[in-house]
């Protein structure tokens, strides 16, 4: 499901304007250059520079002198308008370039030329002083007569001088394949595997016959040895496969590697410790997302930032925070929450979603059988608030919850209970921006139906957590529920409008009995009170097949209610078939596992990857999970602890989705504060954030230049500009802490 549409760039009115265009010249009988004067022999003609940017011709280069102490990469830009791109056709975007002093980089960029800014094509050289040549071909997604090149150069606190000749952008040239470097065609889980769990790789080869296998520990001395098993062609991959199952070996140690067909993979640890580790960063993530608090060094060194959106100028803030015209007569404090994903929009439906895993994470902890809640303790989290003797996943949750509480309709006004959907920028802004940098104008959104519902949930499922910690805030948290609970009630069917997609996701949903389902569950496990029951046990949801292939998300929260009242105690009426129907949900994942070559429970109609389709393998995960804790049965632990190899490497392209795990692992998400690709000063995402994933429908314009006609597990590519394959988002980490967590649980002696 299309879950956002995040435009890369945002040109502030630019501009010098541009000579009268010249016609395009050919440069062969079917390749025909689009750039006008790109060797500068007619001196700037055709080029503009900004206004903060001195530009001349200068020993046959185009230089601009570019002052220090601009804000963003496109307050010094130079460039070229009015060019005409053909959609579907390859072109070559070539050009030299040198700075001094060296170590800047420069944003060349094609994309549109007005409103709103589209990038089509982009690439970011890190430049010497002494220069160097520079080439790239891509497809345009587009027909447009408008296409501008444009170098940005500005977001530097010293001036510096920006040189650039030979630029081209030859349309008709033969496009050039993208082929991901999959490194070692034995493909495992990069981080580690449990000793006493399972233990499976994927070798890729034209081998039809079985293969022997060596495992080797880090001294290179063989541990364990056995035979593949030749799987053929694997569907989601186009790969011919082989498995590999070394599970009957029990040892422990790091760096060891599996062998076979020649080939070695990249090493892994078979232990606990790494599970432990990544339980902390996944849920660590959250902190370097809020909005409205300075994010301390001390806490998160490399990560410490102004506070975002608080009312200090250049920020409009979220302390009084208007409607969209014609939506209210009124203002809200919605300062605090998280960022929901890349952007610096805040969305109740994700935030409810995402606030509700990693309360179950914690409230799966107090509950399993092997569940550790001292694991998220008081203190885990290095935070602000640690210390204060609450669990500290706890007071990461709270975060979001208050804003959550912001976003009610307040008493007297029209629609007095309902959320507001979200709020945002009024426009898109680019990359990369600080949220304490963001310029914009914030703006409530509608409320909607399933925002409330969002509210109603969560809001219950605090009260029964948040009660031995603080009696007031789940009194409040639970009187918000009910209050939100009527309301949806009386305005079942106020649905969030699709085309609401300028300046954030839409996150619109045509079906809100799920959410209905939802909120009634959780209203009732917390309050035991007849009319939640009844909700319940009417909703047609209630007996239906709701673990579709697919798994749970923000736009499909029928599973969360399930999986609550399955395990969280209650009278509840039938609870026993509730119970029967995760175990049988768990029996249909394993069986998608188990004939999954690369063993994911996650087997989509027609190898059709969903946006995000990592956090899908891993909440399919945690109904195995689930499955486990009801029924104690090891095959369906043992399944869904397999299924974070997926995650970890042993996958298509052998990269861990998860930054900073794994010998090769994503690192260029697309965000707009860890956005070290693009501005060397700023850092990539922190350790323990997972990527969205594998994407079939690319819906953005470098994934489309790169992976068109991708299959499944190929419809990725770790680069910042890809928001449909390489987004960071809040509710994909609430799967990872989730899952992360159960793992490191299963490894206790």
């Amino acid at each position: 499901m299309r879950r956002r549409r995040t435009a890369l760039l945002s040109l502030t009115a630019l501009l010098a304007a541009a000579v009268t265009a010249l016609p395009a010249q050919q440069a062969g009988a079917e390749e025909i250059e689009q750039v006008r004067n790109g060797t500068f022999d007619a001196g700037t003609e055709s080029w503009w520079a900004s206004s903060y940017v001195t530009a001349a011709v200068d020993d046959g280069r185009l230089c601009a002198d570019v002052p220090g102490g601009t804000a963003n990469r496109w307050d010094a830009s130079v460039g070229q308008n009015d060019i005409t791109l053909t959609q579907g056709e390859s072109y070559r975007f070539s050009f030299s370039a040198s700075g001094v002093p060296e170590g800047h980089v420069v944003r060349a960029l094609v994309g549109l030329q007005t409103e709103p800014y589209d990038t089509w094509y982009e690439a970011t050289p890190l430049l010497s002083a002494d220069g160097g040549s520079y080439s790239y071909t891509f497809t345009s997604p587009v027909d447009s007569v408008q296409a501008q090149v444009v170098f940005q150069v500005g977001g530097s606190a010293d001036p510096w001088r920006f040189c650039v000749d030979d630029v081209s952008l030859l349309g008709g040239v033969a496009p050039e394949p993208y082929e991901p470097d999959t490194g070692p065609r034995v493909r495992v889980n990069q981080v580690a595997y449990l000793p006493s769990g399972p233990k499976n790789a994927t070798l890729v080869t034209d081998a039809t016959h079985r293969l022997p296998w060596q495992l080797k520990n880090s001294r290179g001395a063989t541990v364990a040895h056995g035979w593949t098993t030749p799987r053929g062609t694997d569907v989601s991959s186009g790969q011919n496969v082989h498995s590999i199952d070394f599970g009957s070996y029990h040892g422990k140690g790091e760096g060891f590697t599996l062998v076979a067909d020649g080939e070695t993979s990249h090493p892994f640890d078979i232990g606990t410790a790494a599970y432990e580790k990544l339980r902390l960063d996944a849920v660590k993530y959250y902190y370097t997302q809020r909005s409205g608090i300075a994010i301390r060094e001390d806490l998160r060194p490399g990560y410490g930032r102004a506070a975002g959106h608080v009312d200090v100028a250049p920020n409009q803030g979220d302390g009084s925070v208007p409607c969209r015209p014609g939506v209210c007569d009124y203002r809200l404090d919605v300062t605090g929450g998280w960022y929901d994903a890349g952007d610096h929009g805040k969305y109740v439906v994700n935030g409810g979603i995402t606030t509700w895993e990693l309360l179950s994470t914690y409230e799966r902890e107090k509950l399993a059988r092997t569940g550790r809640p001292e694991k998220l303790r008081d203190g885990t989290l290095a935070l602000p608030e640690s210390g204060n003797k609450v669990p500290d996943i706890l007071d990461e949750a709270r975060w979001e919850l208050e804003f959550l509480l912001k976003m009610q309709v307040p008493d007297g006004r029209p629609l007095a209970g309902m959320a507001h959907h979200k709020i945002h920028d009024e426009q898109w802004t680019g990359l990369p921006l600080l949220p304490s940098a963001d310029p914009q104008k914030r703006e409530l959104h509608p409320p909607t139906t399933a925002a409330t519902l969002n509210l109603a949930a969560t809001a219950a499922q605090a009260a029964r957590l948040y009660k031995p910690y603080d009696r007031a805030f789940a009194a409040k948290a639970l009187a918000a529920a009910r209050k939100a609970w009527t309301a949806a009630l009386a305005h079942p069917d106020i649905l969030a409008d699709p085309a609401d997609a300028t300046g954030g996701g839409a996150y619109d949903d045509k079906d809100v009995r799920d959410e209905f389902y939802w909120a009634a569950a959780e209203l009732y496990l917390t309050t035991g009170e007849k009319q939640y029951e009844t909700h319940v046990l009417a909703s047609p949801l209630h007996t239906a097949d709701i673990f579709g292939a697919k798994g749970f998300d923000w736009a499909r929260t029928a599973a969360p209610a399930r999986l609550d009242l399955a395990t969280v105690p209650s009278r509840l009426p039938g609870r026993d078939k509730v119970r029967r129907s995760v175990v049988q949900a768990g029996d249909r994942y394993l069986a998608t596992l188990k004939a999954q070559p690369y063993g994911m429970p996650y087997a989509p109609e027609d190898n059709l990857y969903d946006w995000g389709s990592n956090h899908q393998v891993l909440n399919n995960a945690v109904v195995l999970a689930t499955a486990y804790d009801i029924t104690g049965a090891a095959k369906y632990r043992d399944g869904a602890v397999q299924s974070m190899d997926y995650v970890l490497g042993r996958n298509a392209l052998n990269i861990s989705y998860v930054t900073g795990y794994g010998e090769v692992s994503s690192q260029n998400q697309h965000s707009r504060w860890y956005a070290h690709q693009l501005d060397p000063t700023l850092p990539n995402p922190p350790a323990g954030t997972l990527a969205g994933g594998p994407n079939s429908s690319i819906q953005d314009p470098y994934a489309q230049s790169r992976l068109t006609g991708c299959t499944g597990q190929f419809c990725y590519i770790d680069d910042i500009q890809s928001w449909s394959t390489n987004e960071t988002a809040i509710n994909w980490n609430a799967a990872l802490a989730r899952i992360a967590s159960f793992v490191a649980d299963q490894g206790r002696p």
